[in-house]
């Protein structure tokens, strides 16, 4: 029986520049999926930018059940993005999915596997007022507890709700304000996460990733 075959790292081409997150990741191009996809992208976008050297990161559409969405990658390297459609949740899942491709890219340690959102000094005033939210649980021992309190978690979940706080989409905006409505655990209610939100913002000021400069419709 031959062995498994680990899937390829997405190649890297040139020097660093600050792109546009629609260069950064590839939709899928069949998958009834992407005008949901696209929708949350063009808002990440309208939020920032990405200093990388990567070809497009491939995301895919699956109908796993366990979980909205997975970021594979192996060292430095990502491999891609998973959303699941299936649940309803494939906008916060990707977006939370997209949170972390960039805490892994923007800063990572190879001796102690670090990303940016623990030790990045730009993210140190978002550390501090993301320690002072309400822990929120999951169905689930202690290990999954711990792993939800990660702090690569807790930037995951703060940049997806700040992607879609911040959106001029109202579609957007709804979807965020239905999930609080539900007391969702992956969420924080408005009044709590504005000072978040605001830090959120501030990490991609002192990164320079806020002075792209996107091409205007004629």
């Amino acid at each position: 029986m031959g062995q498994r075959r680990y899937p390829d790292c997405v190649a890297r081409e040139g020097k660093p520049r600050l792109r546009a997150l629609e260069d950064v990741v590839a939709l899928p191009r069949r998958s009834s999926l992407t005008p949901e996809l696209q929708r949350a992208l063009t808002a990440a976008s309208q939020l920032h930018g990405l200093r990388s050297d990567l070809e497009p990161v491939p995301v895919r559409a699956t109908t796993t059940i366990s979980e909205a969405g997975a970021y594979r990658f192996r060292k430095k390297d990502p491999i891609d993005l998973r959303v699941s459609r299936v649940g309803g949740r494939s906008t916060l899942g990707f977006l939370h999915e997209l949170g972390h491709l960039v805490d892994h890219q923007v800063f990572y340690d190879r001796k102690t596997r670090t990303w940016a959102s623990a030790a990045h000094p730009a993210f140190t005033a978002w550390r501090t007022a993301a320690a002072l939210l309400e822990r929120r649980r999951l169905p689930g021992g202690h290990s999954r507890q711990r792993y939800f309190q990660s702090v690569h978690e807790l930037w995951a979940r703060s940049y997806a709700q700040t992607v879609l706080l911040r959106s001029d989409d109202r579609v957007l905006q709804r979807r965020l304000e239905k999930l609080q409505a539900e007391d969702d655990a992956h969420v924080w209610p408005a009044e709590q996460f504005a000072p978040v939100a605001l830090e959120v913002d501030l990490v991609f000021a002192r990164l320079g990733l806020r002075q792209l400069r996107l091409p205007l419709a004629a």
